[in-house]
This record gives C-alpha cells, sequence and structure tokens, in this order.
C-alpha cells in the first residue's frame, strides 16, 4: 500500500539526518525521491548536444557523480531537492567499496534460497553484516569488495531474483521513506560494518573469464567489438563496461595491444585518461589473478 506522508518537510529532515549519520560511517550519499530515483535532475537534460559530464560542470544533478560524504555538500544536495524523502549510497566507493546483494521478493522467485544454494555449491558463507529490509520484503546485504576491483551491476545474472549493485549503483538507505514504504535496518545489524564479500562469491560477481582466442582475433572484430561495446556505455555504465572489456581483451592475450585503442573510447564516453588507465591496470591484475588461481579449489570461509 502506497504511503501518504501528511508532513513531507519533515520527512526530509529524517532523510538528511540519516544521510549524514551513513557519511559519518564513509559513505558517499545522495538525496532520493518517493520514487528511490536521484532527486536531482541532470542540469543538462535540455541539451541533448552536451558532452558527457561527471559532475565537472558544478552543478547537482549527475546521479551517484554527485554523492559526497562532506556534511555541507550533503546539505546543499537536500537544499536544492526539499522533496527529497529519501537518500540513495553509492556502490563502489572508498574506504568500503560497497557491494550490494538484493535479495528481491518477486512472484515465483525465493532469492534467499537462491543465495544458499550458491554458498552451498560455492562454499562460502555471508559474513554478519548490514541487512536492509525493504517494503516489499526484499533484503539488501552490504559487502565490502577489494579496492582494485570493479564490481559491475546485474540483474538476475547470478539466481533469479538476486541484483547485484556494483559500481555506478546505489543503495537506498535505511530511514529512507518511498511510494511503497519505509527502508529499515534489520534488527542487530545497523552498528555493523559493511563485511568483506567473500572470495568465492566475488568470483561469481565479475563477469565470466573466457578462454584466450587465436592469434588471429588480435586486432580484428573481436578488439574492434570490445571497442564498440566500451564506446556505447551511458552515464553509470563507462567505468564498468571498460572494466569488463578490458578483462576480456586481456583474457583473450590482446590487452597490451588494445589497452591504448580502450583508453582512446573511455576518453570518448567522458571518463579521464588517468580514470581508464587505472581501470585498465584492474582488470590487468584481476585477470592475472584469476589465471593463477583458476586451478585452485574455493576454500569455505569461517
Amino acid at each position: 500500500m502506497a504511503i501518504i506522508d501528511r508532513h513531507p518537510r519533515q520527512a526530509t529532515t529524517m532523510a538528511l539526518a540519516h544521510a549524514l549519520s551513513a557519511a559519518e560511517r564513509g559513505l558517499a550519499v545522495i538525496p532520493l525521491s518517493r520514487t528511490k530515483l536521484p532527486a536531482l535532475r541532470s542540469p543538462h537534460r535540455d541539451d541533448p548536444a552536451a558532452p558527457p559530464c561527471h559532475g565537472e560542470c558544478g552543478r547537482p544533478g549527475h546521479g551517484v557523480y554527485d554523492a559526497s560524504t562532506d556534511p555541507a555538500r550533503i546539505r546543499a544536495l537536500f537544499g536544492a531537492a526539499p522533496w527529497a524523502t529519501g537518500y540513495g549510497i553509492a556502490c563502489g566507493l572508498p574506504p568500503h567499496h560497497l557491494i550490494g546483494v538484493d535479495l528481491d521478493t518477486k512472484t515465483g522467485t525465493d532469492s534467499t534460497a537462491a543465495l544458499r544454494e550458491l554458498a552451498l555449491r560455492h562454499l562460502f558463507t555471508i559474513p554478519a553484516t548490514v541487512v536492509v529490509v525493504t517494503p516489499s520484503g526484499g533484503r539488501h546485504l552490504w559487502l565490502s569488495g577489494p579496492p582494485d576491483v570493479v564490481v559491475p551491476n546485474s540483474a538476475g545474472r547470478l539466481a533469479p531474483g538476486i541484483d547485484i549493485r556494483g559500481a555506478g549503483g546505489y543503495l537506498v538507505g535505511p530511514g529512507s521513506r518511498t511510494d511503497h514504504g519505509v527502508y529499515a535496518a534489520a534488527p542487530g545489524t545497523a552498528h555493523l560494518p559493511p563485511a568483506p564479500c567473500p572470495p568465492s562469491l566475488l568470483r561469481l560477481l565479475l563477469p565470466p573469464p573466457r578462454h584466450p582466442s587465436p592469434s588471429g582475433a588480435r586486432h580484428g572484430g573481436h578488439g574492434q567489438g570490445l571497442l564498440q561495446f566500451v564506446l556505447a556505455a551511458h552515464e553509470g555504465q563507462r567505468n564498468t563496461r571498460l572494466f569488463w572489456a578490458a578483462c576480456r581483451a586481456y583474457e583473450d592475450g590482446v590487452g597490451p595491444d588494445l589497452a591504448d585503442a580502450l583508453v582512446d573510447a573511455a576518453v570518448h564516453t567522458g571518463l579521464t585518461a588517468r580514470e581508464a588507465r587505472s581501470t585498465i591496470a584492474s582488470a590487468e591484475r584481476m585477470t592475472l589473478h584469476r589465471s593463477q588461481k583458476a586451478e585452485a579449489p574455493d576454500e569455505a570461509l569461517p
């Protein structure tokens, strides 16, 4: 049932208070509307020819790129969005590099059982961590990722009813009010830090590795396909798509040859060259690490 708030200003004040509390824990936040979308619209919405902008223009309205832990900045964002009734927590940012496991309650799916089955099959356990209960009865599990790994967003790829919030995504923070109800931390979890993501689960969250392609594909159609994949990225996808393409390139043995072209493609979408090279370097390290671990069995975590 939809919630009708008779005191919208009070809801905004409470959302700001919760957002500031989250920021004190190192979580970067943005204001959200009742629909769970960023409360501030893009300042470039009426200019389709505007170049990609991640907030370099200095104006708010860039989604997760507005996310901040600075109290003054957060107050300014909420001041520009007095209709906000919630807040979003950006994933993938330091110091926690947050990964959200969204266990949905869609009809015909049991996401909790699906996660339990994955844990048994791949020998991992979910450690004690923050759990946020959604108005529909779903749950968000907060996990912390390694600083040099970019976990992409996904919907249903891990299992039906399980969505992943990674780099470029955000989680609705506890205390947020929406059209369908209030998000709340599960009892006994609000004080916990996001627990480290189990290595076996982390491997499942990353794009699957491919076997090396024949040398004939070194800079042909496959390389061009990866470049086109990066060039087609929209706002919020650029870093994730670049990381995925770089992983594929290094797994196929064309990473060193394709790296400069990938940087150029990423810059064309709006990333800086420095951001692009950092992401590609992370992909190279992850690919090397995964190849070294490919034959090693997963270890059960306590």
